[in-house]
């Protein structure tokens, strides 16, 4: 890294402190979870909330608001218990490139994934963990796997494909390193959930969006100007050489910078 490891330690430290907090919360997409206390129905709204996240934050919150409500705010109960006629009120449901059609298969994967759980605590880390490895650095195996799991039903839409991304195909896979942020990592602060613990903070690869690319290039984080998978590792291995343990953390930090949060 071109900038001296302790100074910018310092200054991504510094900016955690001020933005890793609970005032983040309200105007970013994780502000959805944020409403349930039902671990499935966090991480059915957390993974509906980082799909949809690209674009206007507020579009998106308004959206997420829009599918809560079309799923009685109670999205696990939804999910699993929903009658085929219940399903019509979705036909209109849009956001940008994402439709009814995707929607539909989102659901009915997930339905399928938690009446397939057996054990006690049904829960969709089960569907994100299949192919890691404790030892993998990171969680490339995991991403390929949920990919080819969450397309393997039956009559599977194409045209799906496209918001599930796979590290396969060089994708950073942005929306879904979020969630697993959202997920996995755990502190004090109160902005990340942790309620996921097969996959360990120090395996997350920082997503990659275009605030934090563009910050994270402006401190000789990452040297591609391409905004893909080998570029999301790169700027998570850097960021290990911060903290080893809890690279990802520093997303926070390096989005605030990039789209100039005040409070």
């Amino acid at each position: 890294m071109g900038n001296s490891t302790n100074g910018l330690k310092k200054l991504l430290d510094d900016q955690l402190k001020l933005h890793n907090q609970k005032g983040f919360i309200e105007k970013d997409p994780i502000s959805i979870p944020h409403r349930f206390a039902i671990k499935q129905d966090i991480e059915i709204a957390g993974f509906f909330a980082a799909i949809f996240a690209w674009g206007n934050r507020t579009t998106i919150i308004n959206k997420c608001n829009e599918l809560m409500l079309l799923m009685d705010h109670s999205p696990y109960q939804f999910i699993t218990q929903h009658r085929e006629l219940d399903l019509k009120r979705f036909l209109d449901f849009k956001h940008r490139t994402f439709n009814a059609t995707d929607l539909l298969h989102f659901i009915r994967v997930l339905r399928h994934h938690y009446e397939n759980d057996s054990s006690a605590e049904p829960t969709l880390e089960r569907a994100f963990s299949k192919g890691l490895n404790r030892k993998d650095e990171t969680v490339e195996n995991a991403l390929m796997s949920f990919h080819d799991y969450f397309f393997s039903l039956e009559d599977s839409p194409g045209r799906t494909k496209k918001h599930i991304s796979t590290p396969a195909n060089n994708s950073s896979c942005k929306r879904l390193n979020m969630f697993l942020r959202w997920m996995v990592r755990k502190d004090n602060a109160g902005v990340d959930f942790g309620i996921w613990k097969n996959i360990q903070p120090h395996q997350l690869v920082c997503p990659l969006d275009v605030h934090v690319q563009r910050v994270a290039r402006s401190l000789n984080l990452i040297q591609s100007e391409k905004a893909d998978w080998k570029t999301a590792v790169e700027l998570t291995n850097n960021l290990k050489q911060l903290d080893a343990a809890d690279p990802v953390k520093y997303d926070i930090a390096l989005f605030s910078m990039g789209v100039g949060i005040r409070y």
